[in-house]
């Protein structure tokens, strides 16, 4: 299943598109730039939705669902808002179409334009912050914390599958507090989710940190991210909590009575993560054999195989099979049994590698007579032959030890690829010859910022949060600077 394989030292994008065929998780549509999710790269998305939707319920969020059109003055009137995203906008401009005089198909009808047209979300701040104007009215309707699980479109022109589509699927939350001190407590807050959800159920290792004012979001007055390092050294933003301000609020008259009796604005937050998680998964624990899963989002956790010779033997193998997929779905873990006899177990261990099953148990004659099974593991490939009583607890462990160890498999290579630099000629030659995360001083000029991005391709993925103060000179400009930054080539 993974012969031809491009080798990730040898051309990482092939790497990548290559195994995201191959392991049944996504393929392009006829539409350039849009993807379709199939079966398997779905079930990913699922069991990554269900682990965020309790983390936003546990922290009082419920979920609501928004128009998938937004008139295009809404986008007007939040002045930021419109110009960051006016060059990736899908446009309605017709309701109707007519067959061709021809004969040939259909055409636009000329005399169906919409009065206004309208925008296919890129996101929905616009079109909420205008329904919270009538659901709120006073203090005792905040906060109003909403979350939708939706679809957006922006247009991209360099598209990859899951990384960068015209459409990709997300979950945006859309807050709204009596108080600056809340929605700033907010933003935090839902970093700390997003950073949490990455490094328990992802096993992916992330920075949190908060962008500057150039890769800020369009209209926030602050933007936090999460960070994250893939194998060929570049990073990948995996999250983002905006912090609003009042911006949205004053743009759509958006009020409240206050306790003192007066009116204010509301203060405002947004967040979200896309189907970009889903290639940052790929890319950060993945080999040249296929998918690595880490267990908490792997759709099939356990395979069994069956060794048999003709179809008497099945029977015996399921039974002793069965036994043990009974006591690992009662502790929560998916099992697959593949008795399929139209293809040999050696091509089904190759499949199972490749889509990155985290555990896989084979049964043959031997075993029965034995009362035994072999356990081999997808992320270190260890076989170890266990007692049939003793598998379910074996496996039940291993789910935690795979976990663990391939997170701390990221992080020891995000470590080993984060770089501090103290001159300019150093900062070229870790992004050129080493690649990864690069720690530099910076004068916080955004002119210094933009030369460091056009001459060497390199961004300030964010102002980690964990950066203490310290004099020292702009890695650029050699002006005084307090802090380190975090750069990095990026997705």
């Amino acid at each position: 299943m993974s012969k031809g394989l491009p080798k990730r030292s040898d051309d990482y994008s092939a790497w990548y598109n290559e195994l995201v065929k191959r392991a049944d998780l996504a393929e392009n549509s006829p539409v350039r730039g849009s993807m379709v999710i199939k079966p398997y790269g779905y079930s990913i998305w699922e069991k990554m939705q269900a682990g965020l939707d309790k983390m936003f319920k546990d922290t009082g969020h419920t979920n609501a669902y928004f128009p998938l059109f937004i008139p295009k003055s809404y986008l007007s009137r939040e002045a930021d808002h419109v110009e960051g995203f006016a060059k990736e906008c899908a446009v309605v401009t017709h309701y109707r179409l007519k067959k061709s005089e021809d004969g040939g198909g259909v055409v636009v009808d000329p005399e169906a334009r919409l009065e206004e047209e309208l925008i296919v979300r890129p996101t929905s701040e616009t079109v909420i912050w205008n329904t919270y104007k009538n659901w709120i009215q006073s203090y005792r309707d905040l906060p109003l914390l909403i979350n939708q699980w939706a679809n957006v479109v922006r247009w991209e022109m360099r598209t990859r599958l899951f990384l960068r589509t015209a459409e990709f699927l997300w979950q945006e939350g859309h807050t709204a507090h009596a108080t600056k001190a809340e929605a700033e407590a907010e933003t935090i807050q839902m970093l700390e989710i997003y950073a949490e959800f990455a490094e328990k159920h992802m096993a992916l290792p992330v920075i949190k940190g908060v962008k500057t004012e150039s890769e800020r979001f369009a209209g926030a007055v602050d933007t936090y991210c999460i960070e994250a390092l893939m194998q060929d050294g570049k990073a990948l933003q995996a999250g983002t909590s905006h912090f609003l301000g009042q911006n949205f609020a004053k743009a759509f008259d958006v009020k409240f009575a206050n306790q003192e009796g007066g009116l204010d604005y509301v203060w405002g937050t947004s967040w979200g993560v896309s189907t970009r998680l889903i290639g940052g998964l790929i890319m950060a624990h993945s080999d040249d054999n296929g998918l690595v899963l880490p267990p908490k989002l792997a759709p099939i956790q356990v395979v069994i195989v069956p060794i048999m010779k003709g179809k008497d033997q099945l029977v015996q193998l399921a039974d002793q099979a069965n036994k043990i997929a009974s006591k690992l779905r009662d502790k929560g873990i998916s099992v697959k049994f593949d008795d399929r006899d139209t293809h040999k177990p050696g091509w089904k261990f190759a499949e199972y590698e490749l889509k990155g099953v985290p555990v896989r148990i084979a049964i043959g004659p031997r075993d029965l007579e034995n009362g035994t099974v072999e356990i081999a593991r997808r992320d270190t490939f260890e076989k170890q032959t266990v007692q049939v009583d003793e598998a379910p607890e074996v496996i039940f462990e291993l789910m935690d030890e795979i976990q663990s160890n391939i997170y701390n498999k990221a992080l020891n290579f995000r470590e080993s690829h984060t770089t501090e630099v103290s001159t300019y000629d150093e900062f070229q030659d870790v992004l050129e010859n080493k690649g990864g995360f690069v720690l530099a001083h910076w004068d916080g000029s955004s002119e210094t910022e933009e030369r460091i991005k056009e001459e060497t391709k390199a961004t300030i993925r964010s102002i980690p949060l964990n950066a203490e103060e310290e004099a020292g000179s702009c890695v650029y400009s050699g002006k005084p600077s307090k802090k380190k930054v975090l750069f990095a080539r990026a997705y």
